[in-house]
Formats: structure tokens, sequence, C-alpha cells
């Protein structure tokens, strides 16, 4: 296993999603590599040694989609494990979503991302997407938090 391979890990991995809406729409990305592979997901990826959690959002968010972004506060914490057809641990992700504000950029897929889209909020329930995240849109943009949290630095 390399360093950045984050298969069958000895540990979790932290990563962090980035949750941008604009417009009555929330900005998600369809994916391209495992884990969820195919799936819809809220944007974001690892956080790599050094970096803060903003900062790793704001990387991430631009290297998937071409967007910049500025992230702010942590709305979502949760964790993701996957097994392999042996019950071995193949990915183990604890993932902190962070709401974060659309800065600009031209909106194209990259990185892992197969595509990259601003969905509408009333056509989420109609995506391909894991459960928690399904639940987690939901709730958030039912509860009113569609709009940008306090920058934490």
């Amino acid at each position: 296993m390399t360093s950045s391979d984050t298969r069958y890990p000895a540990s979790p991995c932290v990563a962090v999603g980035a949750v941008v809406i604009r417009a009555e729409s929330v900005l998600l990305v369809k994916r391209g590599k495992a884990p969820s592979s195919g799936k819809w997901a809220i944007p974001g990826g690892r956080v790599e040694l050094g970096e803060t959690l903003q900062q790793a959002a704001e990387r991430e968010i631009f290297e998937e989609t071409g967007l910049r972004i500025r992230a702010g506060r942590p709305v979502y914490t949760f964790d993701l494990i996957e097994r392999d057809g042996h019950g071995d641990i193949r990915f183990h992700y604890v993932i902190v979503d962070l709401a974060a504000e659309h800065l600009g950029g031209d909106l194209k897929p990259g990185d892992d991302a197969d595509q990259a889209a601003w969905i509408p909020f009333k056509k989420i329930d109609g995506l391909d997407m894991n459960t928690t995240t399904r639940d987690f849109l939901a709730g958030y943009l039912q509860n009113g938090n569609s709009t940008f949290g306090s920058h934490e630095s």
C-alpha cells in the first residue's frame, strides 16, 4: 500500500466534503472511483498532512469541480466504512462536511469525479446516492441550513 492508497487501511483516513448551495441547488459530483463509484455525492476528498479542514475542502472542491469555494464551519461528520466479500475493511473514512460559499470558477468534472453539477433541491430524490448523504441533505435543507456558515480558522 502506498501513502496515497486508501484501500485496506491500518487506520481510518480523514476526509472532508463541502456543502455548496447556490440558487436553490446543491453542488454534487458523480464519483468515478471507489468508494461509492457511480453514486452522486457531496464533493470532497482526503485531508493532506498539514492542511486544515477548510484548506482541504477548498483544494478538493477545486480539483473535483473546477470551482473556487470558501469553506466554513463543520455541519456533519460520519464514517464511511466499506468491506470486501471476505469482511475485511476495504475503506474507512471519517468524513467532515463543511458549509461552503461558492466564489467562482468554471464547473467541470476533474480528479475522481465523472460528473459535476448544480442539482436543484427538488431533483435530489431521483439521484443514485448513498443513504447517509441523502438523509443528511434532506435534513440540512429542511432545517433551513442552506446559507453559508461562519468561517473558522
